[in-house]
């Protein structure tokens, strides 16, 4: 055999092989668990170093209508909704979100009425659209805290090696707002920036029970709250804790696997007249129209929106499981 073709041969295998090898590298620099950890690690020192100089005021987010904030406080609910939307995280207050509502369920209430569909049409788009804004910010909620709650126990067992390590309470912290990523970062720099500028250390941990509404940051709050006054040894309370939330987590994320059937049919069975509804309505839509002009029409949708809310309320209560 030539050798002109084997020293080819050769070539062509040596370069696949570092073609491949070169893709790896690349998708490894990007893509890897590593790259993804040393990213997050550069991303939480940069927050902590532009964060650095704030002071420790908590400032909300400012409206550009103040009139618009004043008149939802004096609500009688307006506290509870300005608090739900603070613990999203968004960079929004609860009058933008009412006024986004508002514009959206005008928006939707005008086109079925331009389009010469029935008022029920535009009652029910103006429902949905003005849910919108509603949805996008308890869905970010929900990604939020149940993101803390996954950063709590590292975060607790951190300050237990820190505790053991001796170093005090308020440096433990500070360690937490240094070492680890948001959101759970940014909590505790305020807590330590409250105790460092003279707020009381009981207050100051209300403060962040009050600021993150999770049931085992609380479980954290109390703990401490009940050894400064009696004693004992800290980082290993801290540790059971670490442990009950991880068992708590772990179990919760078993039901939650347990429970994707119940919610997928919970979710097909709700959404499915409606399609119905509205291919039926594009398709023949003298065959529906009975629905919106008979009021023993109008009569069948209330009573069918009843039940279907009623089976919705009963099938969420079946899978929701508090653990």
């Amino acid at each position: 055999m030539d050798i002109t073709y084997l020293l080819f041969a050769l070539a062509v295998f040596i370069a696949v092989v570092l073609g491949f090898e070169g893709l790896y590298l690349l998708w490894a620099s990007r893509r890897s668990a590593e790259a993804r950890r040393i990213k997050a690690r550069l991303k939480s020192i940069d927050s902590v170093l532009r964060d650095a100089p704030l002071t420790i005021e908590r400032r909300a987010p400012q409206s550009q209508w103040p009139w618009l904030e004043k008149l939802v406080e004096r609500v009688p609910t307006g506290g509870a909704i300005a608090e739900f939307v603070r613990t999203s995280g968004m960079e929004t207050t609860a009058g933008q979100v009412f006024l986004a509502s508002a514009a959206l369920a005008l928006t939707g209430a005008l086109v079925p009425a331009v389009l010469n569909q029935p008022w029920t049409f535009s009652a029910a788009a103006a429902l949905l659209a003005g849910a919108i804004p509603w949805l996008r910010v308890s869905r970010a909620r929900t990604q939020r805290l149940r993101l803390l709650e996954r950063q709590i126990p590292e975060a607790l067992d951190l300050m237990a090696r820190a505790l053991r390590a001796g170093h005090a309470f308020p440096t433990a912290v500070k360690m937490v707002g240094e070492e680890m990523a948001d959101p759970i970062a940014r909590e505790f720099r305020i807590l330590f920036d409250e105790t460092n500028y003279g707020v009381p250390q009981n207050e100051a941990l209300l403060h962040l029970a009050e600021r993150v509404p999770i049931t085992d940051l609380s479980y954290f709050v109390i703990a401490v709250t009940i050894q400064r006054e009696t004693g004992g040894n800290l980082a290993e309370l801290l540790d059971n804790i670490a442990g009950i939330v991880r068992s708590r987590l772990k179990l919760l994320g078993e039901i939650r696997t347990l429970s994707a059937e119940g919610r997928l049919s919970a979710w097909i069975l709700g959404v499915l007249p409606f399609c119905v509804a509205a291919v039926v309505q594009i398709v023949n839509p003298k065959f529906m129209n009975v629905l919106w002009t008979d009021p023993v029409g109008l009569r069948m949708v209330g009573g069918a929106l009843l039940m279907m809310t009623a089976g919705v309320w009963w099938m969420r209560r079946i899978i929701r499981i508090r653990v």
